[in-house]
């Protein structure tokens, strides 16, 4: 197939697109190279005939128009957005800015591309929209999101993408787009850019620097490896029921704390330091509107599609470990730029 990915040189949509190549498909990248955009997490597909590269915004409408024309998809995977909840909270016009205006462009685009498709080509034709669990807000102890869980949204990242949600399905509602919706659990795995927990407490811990753990680190994930989620969405995207959501998640709950303490044992086994690396951790002032809790209950996906979490969460903490431990090459220039800096922070008189 030809199958455009929005955001594809990000962290999820590069293993997506690495997937999808290898899979066979002719896939055409568009991403703006953010700061979380790029380029070296497609090494591996750079070279490939069935791979192309548009340095382009989602919000620029004629650009979105000509790479539509000129490559012809058959199916658009929409992953292009900005995802990280400390930053939204220190700047959240860009979240406001690509997410929703951001997504309305990329509907719009594909509407009008789709509209004007032959009735068979029209009928194959899919729109993926890829979100995430946080625009159910937080659980409790008990319990599960499920695809009919009401949206809650508690940072502007995660309304953000609640909006942009919203939009997706206003699009198949109104105008018979074929959407699909996804809602996946937090990723982890290689090309994760370094200012996430997990990446962000390997680079600390191989460098013997503190490892910034927030509040008592009481806050519960649920872990999916990125390629099992890559898996997921190519399924989702061929098999997903128009207008339906799907949940995507690796049933890997796990505190904060504990994601830390494992990171540092898998390290001090190899590569072992003066002492152990859990003496760097610091609790450090929560992060505003912390959710405590996410899990996903992933049955419909896999039930209807068949998909299963290839990776559990020691198998795929120790595949990640040494990724890291291998690939100083993709790492070191993003921690030149930043450096494990504390982010989210309110800025003095905006409370």
């Amino acid at each position: 197939m030809r199958i455009i990915v929005t955001g594809g040189a990000g962290f999820i949509g590069s293993a997506l697109v690495r997937h999808l190549v290898a899979e066979g498909h002719q896939v055409l990248t568009i991403d703006a190279l953010t700061y979380a955009g790029n380029r070296a997490s497609l090494r591996d597909v750079e070279g490939s005939a069935l791979h192309r590269f548009v340095h382009a915004d989602i919000r620029d409408r004629a650009a979105m128009t000509e790479a539509f024309a000129a490559f012809r998809p058959e199916r658009v995977m929409h992953l292009a957005a900005e995802s990280h909840v400390d930053r939204s909270i220190s700047g959240a016009d860009d979240f406001i800015q690509t997410n929703v205006v951001g997504t309305f462009t990329l509907l719009e685009v594909a509407r009008g591309y789709w509209s004007a498709l032959p009735a068979d080509q029209a009928e194959a034709f899919r729109f993926l929209h890829v979100s995430t669990d946080e625009v159910y807000g937080s659980l409790g102890d008990d319990g599960l999101f499920r695809e009919d869980t009401p949206y809650d949204p508690s940072s502007p990242y995660s309304a953000s993408k609640a909006a942009s949600d919203h939009l997706a399905k206003a699009w198949a509602r109104t105008y018979g787009l074929p959407v699909v919706v996804s809602n996946c659990s937090n990723n982890y795995g290689p090309y994760h850019f370094p200012e996430k927990l997990i990446p962000l407490t390997i680079l600390n811990a191989l460098e013997g620097r503190e490892l910034p753990v927030y509040g008592a680190g009481d806050n519960v994930r649920d872990w999916l490896y990125v390629e099992d989620h890559a898996r997921a969405l190519d399924l989702i995207a061929a098999r997903g029921r128009i207008g339906e959501t799907y949940n995507v998640g690796g049933r890997n709950e796990r505190r904060n704390i504990d994601v830390v303490r494992r990171i540092c044992q898998l390290l001090d086994e190899l590569v072992p330091g003066a002492a152990p690396r859990e003496s760097l951790i610091r609790f450090v002032t929560d992060r505003p509107g912390h959710d405590a809790r996410y899990a996903i209950d992933a049955t419909r996906l896999e039930t209807e599609l068949g998909w299963c979490a290839q990776e559990n969460f020691d198998s795929g903490i120790a595949r990640t470990v040494h990724w890291y431990l291998d690939n100083d090459w993709w790492w070191r220039p993003l921690r030149e730029r930043y450096d494990g800096e504390r982010l989210g922070l309110i800025a003095a008189g905006t409370k």
